[in-house]
């Protein structure tokens, strides 16, 4: 019977983590004010909360997803990405609102 084959560990696991802690929060805080963009007419104070709540949830899911990126280059990038795009629909929709 052939030995077991251990793949070792990446070496790439590190700018992954990096790239889902900085870039996932900046991605999490996006969401949350994409979500206030749309509770303007809702009190602050529940606004406020559903939009501070939804920011765990989101940077928890970017920081386990990360890990399936090929490479930290490509998280790194994917996420530079979606949060360009994040941040173009918040003015877009900042933008649109306040008009």
């Amino acid at each position: 019977m052939p030995a077991a084959r251990h793949d070792p560990i990446r070496p790439d696991w590190v700018s992954k983590t990096l790239a889902g802690l900085v870039l996932g929060l900046c991605l999490a805080l996006i969401a949350s004010a994409l979500l206030m963009t749309q509770l303007r007419g809702m009190p602050l104070a529940v606004g406020g909360q559903l939009a501070m709540w939804l920011v765990p949830p989101v940077w928890l899911g970017v920081l386990s997803g990360v890990y399936f990126f090929r490479s930290g280059r490509h998280a790194w990038a994917w996420l530079q990405g979606a949060n360009a795009v994040g941040l173009g629909l918040w003015w877009l929709l900042w933008q649109g609102g306040a008009a």
